[in-house]
């Protein structure tokens, strides 16, 4: 039998051999990692793997490619369902929050091996990752009220923060998404930190 999720979903054999494979590669890295390895993990020999998968580098396209999406397609979600802009950048804010503590693993995937995908893979995911980013961008320009490159850069640095998480989490889970929520949410809207006032010119002296 397969096994089951959290959510009580039987997996396939395929989502099987991915989550394994991405414990394994978080652990020890992509190249640390044969196909026996992962085919140990799931209790099958290393050779049976490709009638799942032609090859490893095609396990961690599919893998990133999976990620890449999940992330756009929440975020699009969460942003269409939001009532308005405020809504919608705490929203995206707890998303990422709950996709890095529910798949540490993925995250450290993800940052670890983008140079290790074919070129062809690597391509998809990077564009999927720019759609990603592109709706946190538009989320913070319309809530803040900020220029594209400061959201970009605000962006990019809150993912950095959040996706750190793999090597930060010293709280229960619940805790953990509550500090980390707090904290993005506090680096992108408090007053100052993206939008500075413009300085007051000093009035020249009269009399």
């Amino acid at each position: 039998m397969g096994a089951v999720s959290a959510e009580g979903v039987k997996q396939t054999r395929r989502e099987q051999i991915l989550d394994a494979a991405a414990e394994l590669f978080a652990r020890h890295g992509f190249h640390g990692v044969g196909i026996d390895d992962i085919g140990a993990a799931v209790g099958i020999s290393g050779p049976a793997l490709y009638r799942h998968f032609r090859s490893k580098d095609a396990m961690l396209g599919e893998m990133l490619t999976s990620i890449s999406e999940r992330l756009l397609e929440g975020g699009q979600a969460r942003v269409s369902a939001s009532p308005d802009a405020a809504a919608a950048l705490h929203a995206l804010v707890r998303w990422h929050v709950d996709f890095a503590l529910d798949d540490p693993a993925l995250i450290t995937v993800q940052m670890r091996n983008l140079a290790n995908l074919t070129d062809p893979d690597r391509r998809r995911v990077r564009a999927l990752q720019r759609r990603y980013v592109e709706v946190w961008v538009s989320t913070l320009q319309e809530s803040v009220a900020v220029d594209e490159p400061t959201a970009r850069a605000a962006a990019h640095a809150v993912f950095g923060l959040i996706n750190s998480t793999p090597h930060s989490a010293h709280l229960d889970r619940d805790q953990m998404a509550a500090l980390l929520t707090r904290m993005a949410l506090a680096s992108l809207t408090t007053a100052g930190v993206l939008v500075t006032a413009q300085p007051v010119t000093a009035q020249p002296a009269t009399g």
